[in-house]
């Protein structure tokens, strides 16, 4: 494997970053969200009320990614354009932008796949598995039975991690994580206080307006991003480390991600985020250069990088086969340790 500097030297004539290009991304996007929170009202009927938060759901998604990017750097040339975009496109997903700053940029993309480091989507041992209370065992089977990322994101990433989080899970305290917190609060109850005005005065349910209008957007764009960041280094052909020194000689900046191809150019309505062993390679990278980069990669490092064709099929029997994770071994196993990856495994 090459150097990282080499292979970052292989991108750097498409690394050029655009303020127009990506002002109208978040223009665009911002328009299509008040388009379908204002279509939860509009409609009447409540199948095209649901649909639409739907949609809207989606849609946040689609703000946070450009946030994910902004929060990077790699969004404009203007870092602090890219700070105010940030927390401005972060505010539909209630994401403060200093504290995912901190996981995100710092943790995850500091220590990809390092046990007691990167936190996102973490595998536990057999040993740490049987040592939680019943409880947790269940909570853990539920989180990873493939239905559910919606509810690992919303607990584990954002509720203790994100929204105000407490000393043990966030030790270092800075006045912007608060600050941060407090908009997004004032953004939700900006948010909730609008929907509840308009229902009363087009005299609809204030209930299920909220549900169409805010619950329904939250708890789609929480599935779809605990259903990304899963995906991204979640396969029976990637590795987690518990050993800086073996972690750190796996290049772990190729060997930790996941390429997850779509038909229909499906990965283009999510802004390319999907082309992530580009995005792991450099962060500098704008989400709107990702396609390019990774056509590179691909090219340069034959078989060296993960490329999946999506499918539920694949994603269940992914889901099915990554329980836990057997350090010593270095392989996926079910819940009761039986390996599900590797050679000894009948694929």
């Amino acid at each position: 494997m090459p150097h990282r500097k080499v292979i970052r030297s292989w991108l750097l004539p498409i690394m050029q970053r655009s303020s127009a290009h990506a002002l109208t991304l978040v223009l665009l996007d911002l328009i299509l969200f008040l388009l379908a929170i204002g279509a939860t009202i509009w409609f009447r009927n409540i199948a095209a009320k649901l649909l639409f938060g739907v949609v809207a759901g989606f849609v946040i998604g689609r703000l946070f990614i450009l946030g994910h990017d902004a929060c990077h750097q790699s969004f404009t040339p203007n870092r602090r354009l890219n700070r105010w975009i940030g927390r401005l496109v972060f505010l539909p997903s209630l994401t403060p932008y200093s504290l995912w700053d901190v996981g995100h940029n710092v943790v995850h993309h500091g220590y990809t796949n390092l046990k007691g480091f990167d936190f996102v989507w973490h595998p536990l041992s057999l040993d740490e598995f049987q040592a939680l209370p019943r409880w947790r065992q269940l909570l853990e089977r539920i989180y990873r039975s493939g239905w559910a990322p919606w509810l690992y994101y919303f607990i584990e990433m954002w509720w203790q991690r994100m929204y105000f989080p407490s000393r043990k899970k966030m030790p270092t305290r800075r006045p912007v994580f608060t600050w941060d917190g407090v908009l997004v609060t004032a953004a939700a109850m900006v948010w909730v206080a609008g929907l509840a005005a308009a229902a009363i005065i087009t005299k609809q349910s204030i209930g299920i307006t909220l549900l169409a209008g805010f619950a329904l957007p939250f708890l789609f764009w929480n599935a779809m991003i605990g259903f990304v960041v899963y995906v991204h280094h979640t396969h029976t052909n990637i590795a987690w480390y518990d050993d800086k020194v073996a972690w750190a000689a796996a290049q772990p900046f190729v060997s930790t991600t996941v390429h997850l191809t779509f038909r229909y150019r499906f990965g283009a309505l999510m802004h390319n985020i999907m082309e992530h062993t580009a995005h792991h390679v450099d962060m500098s990278i704008p989400l709107y250069r990702l396609q390019e980069a990774q056509k590179i990669l691909e090219v340069m490092l034959p078989l060296r990088i993960v490329i999946q064709k999506f499918s539920w099929r694949w994603y269940f029997d992914t889901a099915r086969r990554c329980k836990l994770y057997d350090f010593r071994r270095r392989c996926w196993t079910d819940f009761s340790g039986q390996p599900t990856s590797g050679a000894e495994v009948s694929l």
